[in-house]
């Protein structure tokens, strides 16, 4: 076989490869505002009406969020959503300070203009939508903020793993924002995390992200211990 007929195995299907990624947004958002709760069954049909999709689009789905450790796939049950115990959240905590510390200084030592000024635009948007009753606008408006933040870091291994962790800390972002006050107390910690990135002050803005996932810990895994 010719190198080039070879390389036809690994061709990207155009429109099914977006489509299977906004399905796997679609539950894993689904998930994370609490449409299915820990432990509870994912029924492909009702996901196939949920979204509006094919089943084998939705088992590509279920597969990707497996590997993410999101849902598990349980004998004679099939696919349920994982539980995430308090001391996991500790573990992923404590990744998580050591990973956004280190993105926030070096996004407030190199960042470019144009890049300051997204990050100035999606901490807005952040703002907005905790007037938003919906849980899911508050949700996408945080991981655009965060998204921002890390391509501002300028380090592509950082990205990597922030965003492999990302979905279980998505989840746990839902959890702390449900403790009261923990909203307004957040955006507090976001101003002035964003005051040290202004000022392009590494040592700071890593001090800030530190100070602000600590606290969305304490609410996190108080929450879940108390479940």
């Amino acid at each position: 076989m010719s190198g080039l007929a070879a390389d036809q195995q690994f061709r990207v299907e155009r429109v099914a490869a977006p489509l299977r990624h906004s399905v796997t947004e679609s539950i894993r958002y689904a998930i994370a505002i609490g449409r299915f709760r820990a432990g509870e069954r994912l029924p492909e049909r009702e996901l196939c009406e949920m979204t509006g999709v094919s089943r084998t689009l939705v088992r590509e789905a279920l597969r990707q969020l497996e590997s993410e450790g999101l849902i598990q796939v349980v004998p004679h049950r099939g696919p349920v959503v994982a539980r995430v115990t308090p001391d996991q959240a500790r573990g992923i905590y404590q990744v998580r300070i050591e990973l956004e510390g280190l993105a926030c200084q070096l996004f407030a030592e190199q960042a470019s203009t144009a890049q300051r000024a997204a990050l100035a635009v999606a901490f807005e948007r952040l703002k907005a939508s905790f007037d938003d009753a919906d849980p899911l606008a508050r949700l996408r408006a945080k991981n655009h903020f965060y998204d921002c933040l890390v391509d501002g870091s300028g380090n592509e291994a950082l990205g990597i793993s922030l965003r492999m962790l990302n979905a279980r800390v998505m989840l746990l972002r839902a959890t702390s924002l449900q403790v009261p006050g923990r909203s307004a107390d957040s955006i507090a910690e976001l101003t002035e995390l964003m005051a040290a990135l202004d000022s392009r002050d590494g040592a700071r803005a890593r001090a800030a992200a530190v100070t602000h996932v600590r606290n969305a810990a304490a609410a996190a895994i108080g929450l879940l211990s108390a479940t």
